[in-house]
Order: structure tokens, then sequence, then C-alpha cells
């Protein structure tokens, strides 16, 4: 079971990939596409080109997890987008939002005054 805590570190890819990847190709879009090392233990998200499902892959120190969400009917309309990037960094909590469908980019909490990971 994965938990989603403070101190990880999220990365949204911004445009679809396509969904036939397993791990291996996921890891290496990481490598490849968002320049970051898929054994450090960032949760990657990435979305299907058709905007029903997410996958999410993260290593835990023993081996990769590899969660995939289809929803049954609709889209995940809002999409975290950044301009100019290959990636976004989310919240915890902006991860849910999205995964239930809602704006990530919108998610109004209290401000977080020190970030427990680091500046990257």
């Amino acid at each position: 079971m994965i938990q989603l805590t403070p101190q990880m570190r999220i990365l949204v890819a911004i445009e679809a990939v396509d969904f036939r990847r397993g791990i291996d190709g996921l890891a290496r879009l990481c490598r490849d596409l968002l320049n970051t090392d898929p054994f450090s233990g960032k949760v990657f998200v990435f979305r299907s080109r058709r905007h029903t499902a997410i996958k999410i892959l993260v290593y835990d120190g023993q081996g990769f997890w590899l969660c995939h969400k289809r929803l049954s009917q609709g889209r995940f309309r809002r999409w975290p987008s950044a301009f100019g990037k290959n990636s976004k960094s989310l919240s915890p909590l902006e991860l849910q939002v999205l995964f239930f469908g809602g704006d990530p980019e919108t998610v109004e909490t209290v401000p977080i005054w020190k970030k427990v990971f680091g500046n990257d």
C-alpha cells in the first residue's frame, strides 16, 4: 500500500503518455522526459491520451509500485500545466484532489511556511 505523506515529492507529467507502457517504459520516461531518477522515491503521475486513466509509479527501496486508476465514467477534466516544462510538482493534497477529478491548481489550504522536503 502506498501512503502519501507531506514529505513525498510528487511529479506529474504534463503530456499524456502511451498507457501500454509498464514499469520499465514509465521508468525510462522518468529518466528521459522528466530528467529524474526513477529510483529517487518520488511519486510519478501519468495520464492517458483520452484523459480517462492515471498511472502512478513509485520506487519504495525494494521495488516499483505501479498503480492504475481508470474512470468508469467521464474524464479527468483538469490536469496540471506548466509552461515550457515536462512536469509539475504537486502536494499530496493536490494529488488527492486530482484523483477525484478536481482541479489541483485551485486548492486552497493554509500556506506551507517551511517545506519538509528538498528545494527541487
